[in-house]
């Protein structure tokens, strides 16, 4: 496992099987709220007749994928993670996650721009809820892959897995995580990237990265990243973590408000474990602050070296 492959955003390499797929099977559509990128434009040149540009308008976004839907289709909504979430949650709620519990609708929603990926675009563009909001609906499937790798191969399971889905992708190239990696198991929702002896870092997308790279200078860190935040195996996660003393969430998103963290908890909590969690993320604000990425993480403890001070603390 190395990262040694090109670096590719998540949204190309997704689009890219999906225009793959498109090829043979003409049950699938693609639909986007007038947000473009490389690989659109291929997919928009060869199957015209089932590409759909809905203009700047989320919410009527999700009433046509869930019309398709509702015929038998699988569909693609594309748009701006923090947009596509807000802006439509009450058509997300009422159209896909109300209606899939009467009937099947396979209606996937391809969400850029997780966490601070808009780093430059200011609160507005950040998207730091979503995981939140999104768990919170019924009936519905929550994908946070961290790497390109990830987000390719879910397209297969995505046409075959017939309930609503939202897919949180970052919007900044990144390398491969999951070259070589052999025996992962979508269904589960986690992978162990790392083994290690006391404490455990488990992060959701970007913040893998960040995990894996602080793991790597300390040593004997474990590291679990998790892209099934909704549903996962819980069971299989928890014979993994209870050889821990302590575990380390790590997420681009808020915290104490039904993320990642909440998830780790309740697996802990509910099996009455003594494994220690402590979580980082975001705390009840909004990032006003200029400067890029790396700088935005840093003002909020999420840097490398950030990392590092938490986990000596528990060694």
């Amino acid at each position: 496992m190395t990262s040694s492959q090109p670096i590719k955003t998540m949204r190309d390499a997704f689009i890219e099987r999906v225009c793959e797929r498109m090829k043979k099977n003409n049950r699938l559509f693609f639909l986007a709220d007038d947000f473009g990128a490389p690989s659109l434009d291929k997919l928009k040149k060869e199957f015209g007749d089932r590409f759909i540009n809905v203009g700047i308008a989320e919410q009527n976004l999700i009433n046509i994928a869930t019309g398709l839907a509702l015929e038998g289709y699988v569909v693609y909504a594309y748009a701006i993670t923090s947009f596509l979430t807000m802006r439509a949650y009450e058509q997300i709620r009422s159209n896909l996650s109300i209606s899939s519990q009467i009937k099947p609708v396979n209606v996937n929603l391809i969400g850029v721009g997780a966490g601070l990926s808009y780093d430059m675009s200011g609160p507005t563009h950040h998207c730091l809820e979503d995981i939140s909001i999104m768990r919170l609906l019924p009936n519905f499937m929550v994908f946070s892959p961290s790497d390109w790798r990830l987000a390719e191969k879910f397209v297969d399971y995505s046409i075959n897995t017939k309930i609503p889905k939202y897919c949180r992708f970052d919007g900044k190239p990144l390398p491969a995580l999951y070259d070589g990696v052999n025996d992962l198991n979508i269904e589960n929702g986690f992978y162990e990237l790392l083994k290690g002896e006391k404490v455990c870092l488990v992060s959701t997308g970007f913040m893998t990265h960040r995990a894996l790279a602080a793991a790597k200078k300390l040593g004997n860190v474990g590291v679990v990243d998790v892209f099934m935040l909704k549903p996962m195996a819980e069971k299989l996660l928890f014979e993994i973590l209870k050889k821990y003393e302590y575990i380390i969430t790590i997420e681009e998103a808020l915290i104490n408000n039904g993320g990642l963290d909440s998830l780790l908890s309740k697996i802990v909590r509910d099996r009455q474990s003594n494994v220690k969690v402590k979580n980082l993320g975001f705390n009840d604000k909004h990032v006003f602050d200029l400067g890029d990425r790396n700088h935005l993480l840093e003002l909020n403890n999420l840097d490398e070296e950030s990392i590092i001070k938490t986990i000596k603390k528990c060694q």
